[in-house]
């Protein structure tokens, strides 16, 4: 259950923000080649995937983001992507 494990996580003081996604017909991509914009709306057929939403944590390791991911639901009934962020203060 996606809200148990918001709860969790934020509990645990490491969740930071995340929202669902509007629905990939309703995206756009925004490309500049050459001076030229060149906007391409959705949906886009070359996705294989689908990102239904996003979550940011504030982890202190990877090890840590993997556990707390472990948890949520979609990895579970898809799958979740863990990246790093570069950090908002410049370092």
């Amino acid at each position: 259950d996606v809200a148990q494990w918001w709860q969790a996580a934020n509990d645990a003081g490491k969740y930071v923000m995340g929202d669902r996604l509007r629905p990939v017909a309703e995206a756009m991509n925004v490309r500049v080649r050459s001076g030229e914009l060149l906007v391409t709306q959705g949906p886009f057929t070359e996705a294989s995937e689908l990102v239904a939403g996003f979550d940011v944590l504030e982890c202190d390791s990877m090890e840590q983001a993997v556990e707390i991911a472990s948890g949520h639901a979609m990895a579970h009934a898809g799958v979740i992507e863990l990246r790093a962020m570069w950090p908002f203060d410049g370092e």
